[in-house]
């Protein structure tokens, strides 16, 4: 499961900057993209709900954060999670000369996805850093604990990579479910509204959703100053092993029929 992404590094990091890259080929600002569309989304987002709505997350110290900055924080952890899921279904079928390569490991195109939708994340990040500088938004040092915060995500997220690039291969209407899943769970977290906002019954099930807990996390640690709730995440780290080490189980034995099908 690392093995293979640690003896083919210098390959996955060639693809990983391929892919990264080659989705802004061929436009005038290339990987600016990367840096213009969260700073317009930011903007947006800023004068939506900071100017037109004057909306406040939440009470007491909360509520003196910029709406946008709240929901821009979510919005990204949700971003990352959706790149690699949305992409997954159609991960083999979109690379079909990797697959008649007997030699080629496949299994390290799940990882390929999550280390460029990393750096999507990274740099809108950036961005929503720079932004809380420039309006004056105290940034505690948990953020250094942020990476930490997300491992139990990550290896859900590379867990299902797998599951569903296998899976796509032989539904290929995975990924339109996907694509809905992902939109369901964007409005199923609290990106948009805090979840104590909601009766309990609402919150037990908003808590199933695996962005709940890093998009609070994300918050708690970076803007609220609060620390890591580890037994949940502990809880989560359990959790997302078992998906990964499943995901990358199912993969392996599914792949011998990848060629048959393709």
């Amino acid at each position: 499961m690392v093995a293979s992404p640690l003896r083919h590094r210098d390959l996955l990091w060639e693809l990983t900057k391929r892919d990264f890259i080659g989705r802004y080929k061929g436009s005038v600002l290339g990987i600016v993209w990367s840096l213009f569309n969260p700073m317009l989304m930011l903007a947006i987002y800023t004068f939506v709900f900071s100017v037109a709505f004057k909306a406040k997350w939440g009470a007491g110290e909360e509520s003196k954060v910029a709406f946008a900055i709240v929901l821009f924080s979510g919005m990204i952890v949700h971003s990352f999670f959706s790149e690699c899921l949305n992409r997954a279904p159609t991960l083999i079928i979109s690379h079909p000369n990797y697959v008649k390569k007997v030699v080629f490991p496949l299994e390290i195109l799940p990882w390929m996805t999550l280390l460029s939708a990393a750096m999507h994340f990274l740099v809108s990040f950036g961005v929503l850093l720079v932004f809380c500088l420039l309006a004056g938004v105290a940034v505690h040092v948990g953020t250094l604990l942020i990476p930490i915060s997300l491992i139990p995500l990550i290896l859900m997220m590379l867990g299902l990579s797998w599951l569903f690039a296998s899976l796509g291969v032989y539904l290929r209407d995975l990924s339109q479910v996907i694509g809905m899943v992902t939109t369901v769970a964007l409005f199923m977290a609290p990106v948009f509204y805090p979840i104590e906002i909601l009766p309990d019954a609402y919150q037990t099930i908003l808590t199933w959703n695996p962005l709940t807990l890093p998009i609070i996390q994300f918050r708690d640690l970076m803007l609220w100053g609060k620390p890591i709730q580890w037994g949940n995440w502990a809880i989560s780290l359990v959790v997302g092993l078992g998906i990964c080490q499943a995901g990358h189980w199912w993969f392996q034995k599914s792949r011998r029929g990848f060629a048959d099908v393709l």
